[in-house]
Order: C-alpha cells, then sequence, then structure tokens
C-alpha cells in the first residue's frame, strides 16, 4: 500500500527531475571509484542489512562509481550523521537516513535533520512491530495493554533515546493511555539482544532486522504499525484493527553533504533508481519484510518537509519535545 501511494504521488516528479539530467550524469567523473555511504549505526540493524543489499546491487551495474556501505556508530546515530555532515561535498560521501533524523533534532542532540543534507532519493520503506520478551505472560496486545495500563511506567522498553525507536513508542503512549520506563541503547543490535535475553521487557521489531527471531518465536511479536497485514506474518494483526489509529514506518533514503553539486546528486539518483529496478534486489528487499522505492531528489526534499512538520506536531503534542 505505502508503495503504490508513494510511487502515484512521487514517480511523475522523480523521473522529471531526472530527465533533464540524463544525457548528463553518465558524463560525471566523481573524483573516486566508490564512494563511502555512512551508515550511522551498527553492523546488524536494518539499515545496514538493507543498504549492504543496494550496494552489492550497484556493485554489478555498469556505472562508474560504486557504493561502499561504512557503518560509523555512536551516540544514537548522531555521530555518523556529524561526519557525513562535515564531510567534503564532491558526490563521495553520503549518508543513511530516516526519521530518527527529526527526532533527534526536535530532542535537541543535534543542530540539523534533512535540512542539513542534499536530498538524493528514498528507497525503502519498513514498518515497526510492537515487540516483547518471551519472559513476559502476554500473548497478545491487549493483554499487553492491559497489564502496562495498570502499572504505569514498570514496563521497560528499550530504545535509542531521541531516534524513532523512542518515538514510536510515545506516539503509542500518546494513542493509548500506556506509560512506560524507557531503557537506553545504542542501535537495533543492541535492542534486539536485550530483547531476546530478556533484560527489557518490550521494544520496536520489524522484518528487515528480526523476521528469524519472529519465527523461531524468540521474542513475541503483537501488532505491526502498517496499513495492512505483514504477507510474512498474516497472523499479525495492525495496530488499526486493535483500535490504534497509527501507522509507523521507518522510510529509508540517502542524503549527501550541503553544497554537493546537482550532477553528482543526479548521478547517484540515477544509480539509484537503476538499483531499485533491480529484480533480484527487488527479491531481496521484499524478503526483508520491506518496501522497495524510489522517490527523486525534489519530491524526497518536499517529503523531508512535510514529515518533519507532522514530527514536529507529534512531539509537541506528546509533550516529548519542545520547538527550537
Amino acid at each position: 500500500m505505502k508503495k503504490k501511494i508513494l510511487n502515484y504521488l512521487f514517480a511523475g516528479v522523480a523521473a522529471v527531475g531526472l530527465s533533464s539530467a540524463a544525457t548528463s550524469v553518465q558524463a560525471v567523473d566523481l573524483p573516486c571509484k566508490t564512494a563511502k555511504l555512512i551508515v550511522p549505526w551498527g553492523a546488524g540493524g536494518g539499515t545496514h542489512i538493507l543498504f549492504t543489499l543496494i550496494e552489492k546491487t550497484i556493485s554489478t551495474l555498469d556505472v562508474k562509481t560504486k557504493l561502499k556501505v561504512v557503518t560509523i556508530g555512536g551516540q544514537g546515530g548522531n555521530k555518523g550523521a556529524k561526519e557525513a555532515h562535515n564531510s567534503k561535498p564532491d558526490g563521495c560521501t553520503l549518508f543513511a537516513i530516516h526519521q530518527s533524523a527529526f527526532t533527534s533534532y526536535l530532542n535537541g542532540r543535534i543542530d540539523y535533520h534533512y535540512n542539513g543534507f542534499e536530498p538524493i532519493a528514498m528507497v525503502t520503506s519498513t514498518p515497526d512491530i510492537v515487540g516483547a520478551s518471551t519472559t513476559m505472560p502476554w500473548n497478545n496486545f491487549a493483554d499487553m495493554k492491559k497489564a502496562v495500563l495498570a502499572d504505569p511506567g514498570k514496563y521497560t522498553v528499550g530504545a535509542t533515546f531521541g531516534s524513532t525507536s523512542q518515538f514510536y513508542w510515545q506516539v503509542l503512549e500518546s494513542k493509548t493511555g500506556m506509560k512506560f520506563k524507557y531503557v537506553p541503547y545504542d542501535g537495533t543490535a543492541q535492542r534486539t539482544k536485550a530483547l531476546l535475553s530478556g533484560t527489557i521487557n518490550l521494544g520496536g521489531i520489524n522484518v528487515a532486522a528480526n523476521r528469524k527471531h519472529i519465527e523461531g518465536k524468540s521474542v513475541k511479536a503483537f501488532a505491526i504499525a502498517a496499513a495492512k497485514r505483514s504477507s510474512f506474518f498474516p497472523d499479525l494483526p495492525t495496530l488499526k484493527e486493535l483500535g490504534v489509529d497509527m501507522v509507523y514506518a521507518l522510510d529509508r533514503g540517502i542524503v549527501a553533504p550541503l553544497g554537493t553539486s546537482p550532477d553528482a546528486i543526479n548521478y547517484w539518483a540515477d544509480v539509484l533508481k537503476q538499483a531499485t529496478q533491480d529484480a533480484g534486489l527487488q527479491k531481496a528487499i521484499a524478503a526483508k519484510g520491506t518496501d522497495l522505492v524510489f522517490v527523486g531528489p525534489k519530491p524526497y526534499a518536499a517529503w523531508a518537509k512535510k514529515t518533519y512538520a507532522e514530527h514536529e506536531k507529534i512531539a509537541i503534542a506528546t509533550g516529548a519535545w519542545k520547538k527550537k
């Protein structure tokens, strides 16, 4: 559903944005044979997994400059963001980004979000799932909600503070009246380990990073924050079906340092467009429970502006953050 909506809204504009550069993009000579794509979280998380698949696909394309994923974890994604932001705008350093850029900004942890970069393209969208440790006695979302409402602040949720992994649960609090106790972790891999060991009671999971854990029942999955049920887990209800009007997904994309030339931006947008049209990548990304999308530079910038405004509104309403 989300893929169809994005394609409907943006495909035409994205095509226009690239068509003007189509004749020159292959003539662009970047000062590197392989560009660095900074993923600001540790290896093994959903973002690292998905962009590694994209990296492998690009390595098979007939393009002048390839791409190499480099993980720079720390500070809830902000360490990598700062390095990317301060990098030379020559088209040889790119940055993997999603809505955590908004939450970090609204939380005062960093002075910019998407507005600190040049947008290139959105490429994937992954809905979040309400996950719980197998040590918890609950069998479904209703059981969990009843217990949390009865003991506000008792049950722990693993989160990277100031990121979507916390924001997601804060929105859930605002929609249901539940109150959680947040425990900080720096990245998906650490949060998943804590959830598997029972160190925390609850945590956000997704098919991209946690499919094997859900299938193996080493974590409990109660609801997916998507417009429709997952094809991988058709028995998993959506939050909307359970009476919670909430849809939330990580929309991952690639940006470049401010000042990167339009030619370099269009070069990478063209490369990513080619990659997203690859049948092998489409199959691999789908196997991760993720939508593969392509939203080009101009419509991606419009999406970022609109989505930031939505996050700011929710953050203020929940009392989680204050507008700068």
